[in-house]
């Protein structure tokens, strides 16, 4: 019991960190691609209680406005306002959780270089990263359990041949091969056709060492008293992969998902930070660091460290959860 209140606590973090990225349209009071070039670099907006009658129990923000003479003023913030129309679930939507009346402009957490509103970016660049991440993972897992139940399972020449390809693929130091692997293929793609082949290229190589702790797996588990029995009465090797060892894999299948998703985002974030992910206009947490690789940005404007925070985050929670899916392993096992 108390190992499944710890797994419940960074699962349920996860989950929620998750949906306010599924719900950036909602959350995000712009469009990410809209630009107010006026307003560059704007730090940002501080909110306040004071407006122009003394005290209210409206928050107002201060620090952004098109209207570029003068000081900026303050505007209310309301909630569950209409404005850019975005899609979600397949329908198109225009609430957002919150906004102020034009020529006002909300800049929770400032602009950019061309006044796009970094926290919508930040929002709708995470969707991408996560999903990145999350799909990569899926398809590295995916064969890490194949590559391993056979690897495991048949053993002899089998078994030498695939461990020799995952030891391969364990020596090479990945990001560089991710690196030039990825330049090696076509830059010039649409967005989706390249998020596809981001995904595609960062889950083909991480599935050696899953790989490796899935055949350790199922080399003990085909040894065990009923997998022999069931062998014995005529159990064919699909009925026992399927009904006794493939279910034996899914605690360190798990835990190995929560170790490479966030590893898979930071390879996203490293590909689009060097400009071979996703591209803009489209915002990702790599190419919206892209802009820190000038030293002025870097120590000029400490918002634009953004992305870099939501790494750190994910990769805390993560972790969090692996540990937590570990001892319960361990637990489980004595």
């Amino acid at each position: 019991m108390r190992d499944r209140g710890s797994i419940l606590v960074p699962a349920v973090l996860l989950v929620l960190w998750h949906l306010a990225f599924l719900l950036a349209g909602f959350l995000a009071p712009y469009d990410p691609a809209e630009q107010q070039r006026e307003l560059p670099y704007i730090a940002p907006s501080h909110l306040q209680f004071r407006g122009p009658k003394g005290f209210h129990l409206r928050p107002y923000a201060c620090g952004a406005s098109t209207v570029v003479d003068g000081p900026a003023p303050c505007y209310p913030v309301h909630f569950f306002v209409h404005g850019c129309t975005y899609s979600f679930a397949g329908m198109p939507w225009s609430v957002h959780l919150f906004g102020v009346p034009s020529p006002g402009r909300i800049a929770i957490l400032g602009t950019d270089a061309y006044g796009r509103d970094v926290w919508s970016r930040l929002l709708f660049g995470g969707r991408i990263s996560l999903a990145a991440g999350l799909l990569a993972t899926l398809v590295s897992l995916v064969l890490a359990m194949l590559i391993g139940t056979i690897s495991g399972f048949y053993g002899k020449w089998t078994d030498e041949l695939l461990m020799g390809g995952a030891e391969l693929f364990l020596v090479v130091p990945w990001l560089y091969f991710l690196l030039v692997l990825r330049a090696m293929l076509p830059l010039h793609l649409t967005g989706a056709a390249t998020f596809l082949l981001v995904v595609g290229v960062i889950g083909s190589l991480g599935w050696a060492r899953p790989m490796r702790l899935v055949r350790g797996v199922v080399l003990s588990a085909r040894e065990r008293n009923y997998v022999l029995a069931a062998r014995g009465f005529g159990a064919s090797d699909t009925y026992l992969l399927r009904r006794h060892i493939a279910p034996m894999t899914a605690g360190v299948l798990l835990t190995q998902a929560a170790l490479l998703v966030p590893q898979f985002v930071a390879a996203e974030a490293a590909l689009s930070f060097f400009g071979l992910g996703v591209s803009e206009p489209v915002p990702s947490w790599g190419n919206m660091l892209a802009v820190l690789q000038q030293y002025s940005v870097l120590v000029s404007y400490w918002w634009m460290l953004a992305p870099a925070i939501a790494l750190v985050i994910t990769s805390v929670m993560y972790g969090w959860l692996a540990e937590a899916l570990q001892r319960s392993l361990k637990s489980s096992s004595i």
